[in-house]
């Protein structure tokens, strides 16, 4: 019988305790401009301490048993908790299921920074709907919401995909949505997103945004036109 969830949880937070280093929390909370705490690990660390425990875990108690530690864990405002919460799952997307894509699409509501909630998106919900492109639809669901992090997330969850050379039309109708967004938090996302289409696909993403040079926020072409070669980003960024 599996201890409670609320026992191997708490457990993982005091290991994060006892292993934080002040100097690297003093930079990550400066860094973050107060918006989080952290317990100052590195990422690689984290990762090492993830692996650890997710193979006993899941092996032990199984799949449910390990999103429900992560669902524990991805709460307040600690960063290295809801990165940890990601982690202990992002090895196992293929195995995940509609209630578990449910279930993290309700963490979006408990989102403290960028850092989180990329970590979410970029390493849990993207692989799902590469897994499943139906999940897209949700995507483009988030782009109506009145919440932020939804808004980016509609960006940063079909990264994955289109760096596969997947959800082109999907990526443009996301553009077409939050070309004029004016939070900077949503046209980093949506950045990002293009300049992965240009990495990964230039032959769709360079017409893309030579379409909506002329209208686009300057962070927004900047940042999708950061691996293009310097003429064609002359050509998309001179008015």
């Amino acid at each position: 019988m599996p201890k409670p969830v609320e026992y191997i949880a708490n457990h993982l937070r005091e290991v994060l305790i006892d292993g934080a280093s002040a100097p690297h929390t003093i930079e990550v909370e400066t860094f973050f401009k107060q918006e989080i705490t952290s317990r100052g690990w590195r990422t690689n660390e984290l990762r090492a301490l993830a692996k650890r425990f997710r193979k006993v875990i899941h092996r032990d108690a199984g799949l449910d048993y390990l999103v429900a530690v992560a669902d524990n864990l991805f709460n307040g405002r600690v960063l290295e908790e809801k990165v940890l919460a990601v982690q202990l799952l992002e090895s196992y997307p293929s195995e995940l299921e509609p209630k578990h894509f449910k279930l993290f699409e309700s963490w979006l509501d408990r989102i403290s920074s960028w850092a989180d909630h990329d970590a979410l998106c970029h390493y849990i919900i993207a692989p799902m709907m590469v897994n499943e492109p139906r999940r897209t639809a949700r995507a483009l669901a988030w782009t109506r919401s009145a919440d932020r992090w939804r808004r980016r997330a509609a960006c940063v969850s079909l990264i994955r995909g289109v760096r596969l050379k997947h959800f082109e039309l999907e990526t443009e109708e996301v553009c077409k949505r939050l070309l004029q967004d004016e939070d900077d938090m949503v046209q980093k996302g949506l950045g990002w997103l293009l300049r992965e289409a240009a990495k990964y696909n230039p032959e769709f993403a360079v017409p893309l945004l030579k379409s909506i040079r002329k209208t686009a926020p300057r962070l927004v072409l900047r940042t999708g036109c950061e691996t293009l070669n310097s003429t064609l980003r002359t050509q998309i960024l001179s008015h």
